[in-house]
């Protein structure tokens, strides 16, 4: 059996890893990439944007890492399926498909952002917004630049969905008297 404090400190990095990924993904999305608007020149737009997520981006891999890290921690202790109900079974199979979304499509934001990125010098490829090519983008770039615009809403998608769970997850925790929580921890 794993120490409460132990298992404490992984549940808090995974929540901040999950935070620190989703609300970087959810901020550049929403914000940064329709704001380059303002910028007249379309390469320039292009340089900001590449520049903004290639300076976020290791703050987003490691909080993606370390919440899947958290995750696969816990899944090898208590949320193991020995121990959960049928409800929390359904969650914790649902979770499992979610972070394995989440991962995927996190290496493959970060994959097609560095080919972005590498279709012009300094990152300065013409485009309308973070995710809309201009009518100046070439045709490569702008392929990328659409898939990464439905690889970031899978992947927001996959993070809120993986919020949502943790907070049901937390609810289910509280719900059972602290005995039989214990008395199942035990057995």
């Amino acid at each position: 059996m794993v120490n409460d404090n132990v298992q404490n400190a992984t549940q808090a990095l995974h929540d901040v890893g999950l935070a620190s990924w989703l609300g970087g993904s959810m901020f550049g999305k929403f914000a940064l990439n329709p704001s380059v608007q303002g910028v007249s020149d379309h390469r320039e737009r292009g340089k900001v944007v590449n520049q903004a997520w290639n300076g976020y981006n290791a703050i987003n891999s490691v909080g993606l890492g370390t919440a899947a890290a958290g995750y696969l921690a816990a899944r090898t202790t208590e949320l193991n399926g020995g121990r959960l109900t049928g409800t929390e079974k359904k969650l914790v199979r649902v979770q499992d498909a979610l972070m394995a979304s989440a991962v995927v499509t996190g290496i493959a934001n970060g994959v097609q952002g560095a080919r972005l990125a590498k279709q012009a010098p300094e990152g300065a490829v013409p485009i309308e917004t973070g995710t809309k090519p201009s009518a100046e983008t070439p045709p490569k770039a702008a392929t990328i630049q659409r898939s990464l615009g439905i690889l970031g809403n899978i992947n927001i998608a996959t993070g809120i969905a993986l919020v949502a769970i943790n907070a049901i997850q937390s609810r289910l925790q509280f719900s059972r008297p602290p005995l039989r929580r214990a008395l199942l921890r035990r057995s």
